[in-house]
């Protein structure tokens, strides 16, 4: 081999790496939603990690996950949830499945309404959601090689295409 061959093919080489984390494709993100603080999973939270790693998926490396602890705060919750709700599947996410956030607001100006008329605000009860929403983005199932089955398609409350 020519000398000049040589140091072609060895900054073809070298720079190989570099094109191909160009063209990698956004990392997907897991949402993981726990009423509990992280100290209180500590002797499942391995199990979890345990499952991840037979289905080959490795935290920073081909996914990124965003963990959120209510803290047994339960109201918490549903603010916790809706922060992660639909806006995640629209932005590229796979799924997103969660209460509305319309229904959440529309719940928050009753409480409004009968605080303003006089009610106590310690004596409201606290009502949980009653509607959820599927959303499914097909364009990143395809991109992650996902075959999302018809009978939860037809279970989604929205599908992005």
């Amino acid at each position: 081999m020519k000398r000049r061959q040589f140091i072609t093919l060895l900054g073809g080489t070298a720079a190989w790496p570099l094109a191909a984390r160009a063209q990698q494709t956004a990392m997907p993100v897991i949402g993981f939603l726990s009423s509990l603080a992280p100290s209180d999973l500590t002797h499942v939270m391995p199990a979890f990690q345990q499952g991840l790693d037979r289905a080959g998926i490795v935290e920073g490396r081909n996914v990124a996950i965003e963990y959120r602890w209510a803290e047994a705060d339960y109201h918490r919750l549903p603010a916790l949830a809706a922060d992660a709700e639909a806006e995640h599947a629209r932005t590229g996410g796979l799924i997103s499945y969660g209460s509305s956030r319309t229904d959440a607001y529309r719940q928050a100006g009753d409480y409004v309404g009968r605080i303003v008329r006089g009610e106590k605000p310690g004596e409201l009860p606290v009502v949980l959601p009653t509607k959820f929403h599927l959303v499914i983005n097909l364009k990143t199932a395809k991109s992650l090689g996902i075959d999302v089955p018809a009978t939860v398609l037809a279970r989604a409350d929205e599908v992005i295409e």
